[in-house]
């Protein structure tokens, strides 16, 4: 699959490593390019390029900033019709133990509405960036699940693939107004994390009764 990750901080760093890892092209930009090189260059696989020439004939987009940044940088790449366009954002408050949005919206559904011409796809917003560079097994044999929501199919299975690749367990979670459940899941995994001192080796699941 051809991918294209926007940042290159600790999310972005955390896919650029699975994705080429697992076999992926992988493009990456960032504001500060430098940045973007320096990562592309630790991972045979990436390449660093400026965002109006990151994009290319990616099929998919990894929006591995701030939700605060997410329209512009989204903005930046050019036309993405047709482009997958994966959302890992939380609306947070500037202390990180809350949501700016919701109930009505979510950070995914506003950068939709920006964005009318890609398919937005929320998913890897419950996932520390920690866990994303170890990778999804924990020492008790659990595996992280990623949640993912859209109101496109396509999108959700090139998601589903794309997370199976990495060797996460993708959790399909609906439409993308899901995205309103599954943002404070999000805040409460960055309390969990944060708050209370759990640490970022943790992640949200959903388990059955046998």
């Amino acid at each position: 699959m051809k991918i294209t990750v926007v940042g290159a901080g600790n999310m972005g760093a955390g896919f650029v490593q699975q994705l080429t890892r697992a076999g992926h092209q992988v493009r990456v930009t960032a504001r500060d390019l430098g940045k973007a090189q320096a990562l592309a260059a630790a991972h045979p696989g990436a390449v660093a390029l400026e965002p109006s020439k990151a994009l290319g004939d990616s099929d998919v987009v990894v929006l591995a900033v701030g939700f605060g940044d997410a329209v512009t940088a989204l903005q930046g790449l050019g036309d993405l019709s047709g482009r997958v366009v994966v959302d890992i954002t939380n609306p947070l408050t500037a202390d990180y133990m809350g949501l700016t949005i919701g109930h009505t919206t979510s950070a995914a559904e506003e950068i939709a509405k920006a964005a009318p011409q890609a398919q937005v796809v929320k998913a890897f917003n419950t996932v520390f960036a920690q866990v994303l560079a170890k990778g999804s097994a924990f020492a008790n044999g659990a595996t992280v699940p990623v949640f993912f929501a859209s109101d496109s199919e396509r999108a959700k299975q090139t998601v589903r693939v794309l997370i199976e690749s990495i060797g996460f367990t993708p959790i399909d979670a609906g439409g993308l107004k899901n995205a309103r459940y599954l943002e404070p899941v999000g805040g409460l995994n960055i309390y969990f994390g944060y708050g209370a001192g759990q640490g970022t080796q943790i992640a949200p699941t959903w388990i059955r009764r046998a």
